[in-house]
């Protein structure tokens, strides 16, 4: 679970006794468990949702924040890329959390005992043949370890939960089974975000960006043709209703370099010529788990 903390030097508030980072969910939730891999000395602070994360970094109430961006099973989520949009916060790291999932019941129940499981919707698609072999009702929840607490505080002897090692412990529950996820590869990509940006690069980086084109024939072809022409790899994009135009749409986009890069800079000068917007989320540090 390497991750930009191999670029210590560039986040010199990480020396600080306590940061504080927020995350969406409970105490036990994956992404706290993704700000401690990142961030040992955190002060992990929990928001119900995406937006109020968000809200806390401008508030000053964090300092970082850490939000999933994509699965590797189960595709993006999406709210956060339109909020990665609306606000004008950068992102400076990435996380990838390996992701297992466990079942989670009272101590004393067993498996024949549970009739219902509770969980992100996300999770519940991640362990659906699991679920459908024990013949469990899902219920989606807004958090995995948020579902873990809701079983400890309603005392249900038939329900169990889906949700992390880590929340098990906090909340007193026993393990009935591990890794219960339909598929192993399961990985998450969180992005650290902050109101700062980091400009220096470190020769291992990715640039995360944003933008709209005209709605006219070969306008996506021309839009990507500055990075294809100069060898550019893109490692991902995704496109996102604009939301302010029914069928207008955005695309986001993570690539290989950093904006100073020459090659780089010189792709995004041509980009702009070419794109009704374009909104730069920053330049970070690849994942060292991305090289393995």
């Amino acid at each position: 679970m390497q991750n930009f903390l191999l670029n210590i030097k560039l986040l010199k508030t990480m020396h600080r006794e306590k940061i504080r980072v927020g995350f969406q969910g409970e105490p036990g939730a994956y992404s706290e468990e993704a700000i401690l891999s990142a961030f040992p000395n955190a002060d992990p602070i929990g928001y119900r949702s995406f937006r109020e994360v968000f809200d806390a970094i401008e508030r000053n109430e964090c300092e970082y924040a850490v939000i999933p961006i994509e699965n590797s099973l189960e595709g993006a989520v999406g709210e956060v890329h339109d909020l990665l949009f609306e606000y004008p916060l950068m992102v400076r790291g990435e996380i990838i959390l390996r992701v297992k999932h466990n079942l989670l019941a009272l101590h004393g129940v067993t498996i024949n005992m549970i009739k219902n499981v509770y969980s992100h919707p996300q999770a519940l698609a991640q362990c659906s043949v699991f679920i459908n072999r024990y013949k469990l009702n899902p219920i989606a929840v807004y958090d995995t370890a948020g579902a873990a607490k809701l079983l400890k505080e309603k005392n249900d002897k038939y329900s169990a939960a889906i949700a992390s090692k880590r929340a098990a412990d906090i909340y007193g529950l026993n393990i009935l089974v591990e890794g219960i996820e339909n598929n192993t590869n399961n990985y998450t990509r969180f992005l650290i975000i902050g109101m700062e940006d980091i400009k220096k690069p470190t020769g291992s980086d990715k640039t995360s960006i944003i933008f709209g084109v005209r709605h006219v024939p070969g306008a996506l072809y021309k839009a990507l043709e500055p990075f294809a022409k100069r060898g550019i790899n893109l490692t991902r994009i995704e496109s996102r209703p604009s939301k302010r135009k029914p069928w207008e749409y955005l695309f986001y986009v993570d690539f290989e370099g950093h904006r100073l890069d020459e090659k780089v800079a010189s792709a995004l000068q041509e980009l702009q010529q070419v794109t009704s917007i374009i909104k730069i989320l920053g330049s970070y540090p690849i994942s060292a788990s991305q090289h393995q």
